[in-house]
């Protein structure tokens, strides 16, 4: 079987499963990414997010983690909701329904199985935003689309809403085409970001970032910020909210990606009170999970006057 047959085969089964879109790269050394990572961390755009620094190597060249690697699978996968939640605190549209982990990786481990069960016994592994892969480089290699000023992978037909992940396997594919970078004169997203965290077209100061102050950040929030964090109280969608290439996203058919019907009608009060026993009950496989239920209040507290938070 030829390698272009193996990328069709992979292609059909990875859009059966529900992904949006499939392509294939070669897996070899990221030569251009290199030394934008390594300006990137000694800038301390990563702020405390220390585990970005590790694994310099293997973040660059998917062989040290799959070895006899030959082809990078990119995929992605749209959660885009068919609405908004309404009133505040905020709450990006990623964290909407289930932790995408979960989905996803079920999803790769029956895409695997569907490659061997065509192919033949290949080897390889997943990786859902868990391991030192650079997802957007993999996925613009693979033609899914360009990498935007906001740093976010943005396709032409799909917008930027959606969730990449990877199988790295020892299987010869036909490698997709880059594809064109479409932005052109548009600074909306850097116009746009209340912490002006967009430092440059596509690169980020993550730690001015209001996704990493809210969700990964484990001290006190910066006396510096107030007031700029809107009503963000679980990352945040600005950049991405003003894109114009977001018109063209579409609903999520994923059903796991339905908004969870105990995010409804909640606000400051409602967060501040909450048990853990309750947050646990309701957010056991959530996104929510990641900063914890301290972390969420704390937020809160950032950003909502002392009378949104009592009971009325």
């Amino acid at each position: 079987m030829l390698p272009v047959q193996h990328s069709t085969i992979i292609r059909e089964e990875a859009l059966r499963l529900g992904f949006m879109h499939c392509g294939f790269s070669k897996a070899d050394f990221l030569e251009e990414e290199a030394p934008r990572l390594e300006q990137w961390l000694s800038q301390q755009y990563q702020g405390k997010m220390s585990y970005m620094e590790r694994w310099f190597d293997k973040r660059l060249d998917p062989r040290l983690l799959v070895p006899g690697a030959k082809s990078v699978v990119s995929v992605l996968l749209n959660y885009f909701p068919d609405r908004e939640l309404e009133g505040s605190p905020r709450i990006s549209k990623y964290a909407y329904g289930r932790d995408y982990h979960f989905v996803i990786k079920e999803k790769l481990k029956e895409l695997m199985e569907s490659i061997r069960t065509r192919i033949g016994n290949v080897e390889g592994r997943a990786f859902v935003d868990s391991a030192p892969v650079l997802d957007r480089a993999w996925a613009k290699r693979a033609g899914l689309g360009w990498i935007g000023k906001s740093s976010n992978l943005i396709h032409p037909k799909a917008g930027s809403f959606f969730f990449i992940a990877e199988l790295i396997i020892d299987l010869e594919t036909e490698p997709d085409a880059p594809m064109k970078d479409y932005c052109g004169t548009c600074t909306r997203c850097i116009d746009a970001c209340p912490t002006q965290a967009i430092v440059a077209p596509q690169v980020v100061d993550g730690s001015r970032c209001i996704s990493y102050f809210t969700i990964e950040l484990k001290e006190q929030l910066p006396a510096g910020f107030e007031n700029k964090f809107g009503d963000w109280m679980f990352g945040c969608d600005v950049c991405q909210d003003v894109c114009p290439w977001n018109r063209f996203s579409s609903n999520t058919v994923e059903k796991d990606f339905q908004i969870n019907p105990a995010l409804e009608n909640k606000n400051a009060a409602d967060w501040i009170e909450m048990t853990e026993e309750v947050f646990g009950k309701f957010f056991r496989e959530s996104p929510l999970q990641r900063p914890g239920l301290e972390a969420i209040k704390r937020n809160v507290r950032f950003i909502s006057p002392p009378g949104e938070m009592q009971q009325e």
